[in-house]
């Protein structure tokens, strides 16, 4: 079940000395100290793919906006403390980690109103001559519901393919494909790049869903064409619960961009407050009307965790972690008693791991009662998110062996 380089003789005790030793090799350890993570190594939390933890650094920039932001300047804030700019801002903080440059991100809304943003602004910039959307098949539900609705705007026809599927499907008829680049239920790793060029070479345009690689794998929406992307900021970016998502609009469309939800922060001159229409020729295109600031706000706070870190060490790290807990449960479960169905390859995986258990549910709720925190989707899939700024590798040794007294 797992690429790492172990003896299959090794007993717990080796796994928990092989823990130890991946853990004092970890050039991202020290970043686990700035998360409220709980205080009994007896609790492990992998489900940073739902929720992030809390970083240390988000309590007092609350309590200092609501205090004095808020509390003292009111009104002024909006432009003493930076409030109206926000959105880019910390769309520019979010950018390295996507692979983008400054000016195409901006934070605000949600992942499914920038979903339905980004496919009708597609469609529109398409023609009309383009008269069907691809949806990726496997895709969240959510994402599915909202190329509907769009397609539905539109006029045009909305067929579902899956990602493998893609390539060979899409064509002249085709206006925009909307695909995830993880898979939510099983983790896998989708082509991005393949998927965009085929895109292109056809004509249509490419929105990827980066709710499950933004924040644990390089994304190079820059360098492989993306015309648009979204994504929360509540799982591995740990902005919190409800935290604002984020849009990408590639430089190239963003003077063309013709969002079905134009809102006065997305006008030319918002503070002209004329009647008609004419929308910001740059990134301010994807925003519409006044955002939650407090969430935003905490995300931005969030957001410091990521200084001066390599995004490409975050995605070593996922591997290992993923490996290293795909080898513990291959030796503390029982034979047949699991399956995976995350893929091996390394180009294929994500940062979860999904296992497929018949009991699921009960498996996941005894595992919780234990301090295995994960998650599960039906039918039987139990999944493990792995966030390398926080997760350790004797979270997974300890994981792994508790999943293997349960299922055992």
């Amino acid at each position: 079940m797992s690429e790492t380089p172990m003896s299959p003789d090794a007993a717990p005790a080796d796994l928990q000395r092989e823990a130890l030793r991946l853990d004092a090799d970890d050039k991202l350890a020290d970043r686990r100290d700035a998360f409220v993570l709980d205080d009994s190594p007896e609790t492990v939390y992998l489900d940073g793919n739902s929720l992030g933890a809390l970083p240390r650094a988000v309590p007092d920039r609350l309590a200092h906006v609501v205090a004095h932001e808020w509390g003292s300047m009111r009104i002024r804030s909006w432009t003493e403390s930076g409030w109206w700019e926000a959105p880019e801002r910390i769309g520019d903080r979010i950018a390295p980690l996507v692979g983008a440059a400054p000016g195409q991100v901006v934070v605000g809304d949600s992942t499914s109103v920038n979903v339905f943003k980004a496919v009708v602004g597609a469609v529109r910039m398409a023609g009309e001559e383009r008269d069907e959307v691809l949806v990726d098949a496997t895709t969240f539900p959510t994402d599915g519901y909202l190329a509907a609705s769009a397609a539905r705007l539109t006029g045009r026809a909305l067929r579902p393919v899956t990602p493998a599927e893609m390539p060979a499907a899409v064509g002249p008829r085709t206006a925009a494909v909307l695909v995830n680049h993880v898979d939510y239920r099983t983790g896998e790793l989708h082509d991005l790049a393949g998927i965009t060029a085929a895109a292109h070479a056809a004509g249509a345009y490419l929105i990827a869903d980066l709710c499950h690689s933004a924040g644990a794998l390089p994304v190079e929406l820059d360098a492989r064409g993306v015309d648009f992307a979204v994504g929360c900021t509540y799982k591995y970016l740990n902005g919190g619960p409800g935290s604002p998502a984020f849009l990408y609009l590639r430089r190239e469309h963003q003077a063309a961009f013709d969002s079905p939800l134009p809102g006065w922060h997305s006008h030319r001159d918002p503070f002209g407050m004329t009647a008609d229409y004419a929308p910001a020729r740059d990134v301010r295109a994807g925003r519409v009307g006044t955002p939650d600031l407090l969430s935003m706000l905490a995300l931005e706070a969030a957001l410091e965790v990521w200084d001066g870190v390599d995004v490409g060490a975050v995605r070593a790290k996922s591997l290992a972690l993923t490996d290293f807990f795909l080898h513990c449960v291959e030796r503390y479960t029982p034979p047949g008693r699991l399956q995976c169905v995350t893929p091996l390859d390394h180009h294929r995986r994500g940062s979860q791991v999904s296992l497929y258990c018949e009991d699921a549910e009960p498996v996941m709720a005894e595992l919780i009662s234990r301090g295995i925190v994960g998650d599960h989707r039906r039918p039987g899939v139990l999944r493990f998110g792995f966030t390398p700024l926080y997760t350790s590798f004797t979270d997974v040794e300890r994981a792994a062996r508790v999943l293997g007294e349960v299922v055992g």
